[in-house]
């Protein structure tokens, strides 16, 4: 094989807001973390243990925006980016790295909008059970509607 890939793909919770950065040029950028778990039993303690890895998610433009717009903390999301290591001096001279996922493609898997919504319009719709005479008056009508077919 001759080329090379850098590609990456996960799903996981946001563990915080997306913080939006503007630039005067009309791009933007926005960047949250991204939790990870990985879970499995101790051998020694047979116990389950869970082991959670964080990432920096970076998202441009316009898929910046929509992520502000529709994610918060705890959804759910799928991302597909790339990695890219940043490079910088801190205020001692001393160099500093940050490794980021640079987001190409998102799914939002889950919201929290979205199943509050999806909670309130099931408590909505739930009536409570039918009295006896409701019960028969919808069979009844379940009966009419039979005889109106022609076989």
């Amino acid at each position: 094989m001759s080329g090379t890939l850098n590609k990456v793909m996960l799903i996981g919770h946001l563990g915080d807001e997306v913080k939006m950065h503007y630039f005067e040029g009309g791009g933007c950028i926005g960047r949250f973390p991204l939790a990870t778990n990985e879970t499995y039993m101790s051998k020694q303690t047979n116990e389950r243990i869970t082991n959670t890895e964080w990432h920096n998610i970076v998202v441009r433009n316009k898929g910046a925006e929509i992520c502000e717009k529709y994610l918060s903390k705890g959804d759910k999301v799928y991302i597909e980016g790339r990695l890219k290591t940043r490079k910088w001096q801190d205020e001692n001279g001393n160099d500093r790295y940050a490794t980021e996922i640079q987001c190409t493609d998102f799914t939002f898997l889950s919201t929290k909008k979205e199943s509050e919504n999806n909670a309130s319009v099931a408590q909505a719709t739930q009536s409570p059970a039918a009295t006896p005479s409701q019960a028969q008056t919808n069979e009844m009508a379940a009966n009419d509607e039979e005889d109106d077919l022609p076989f």
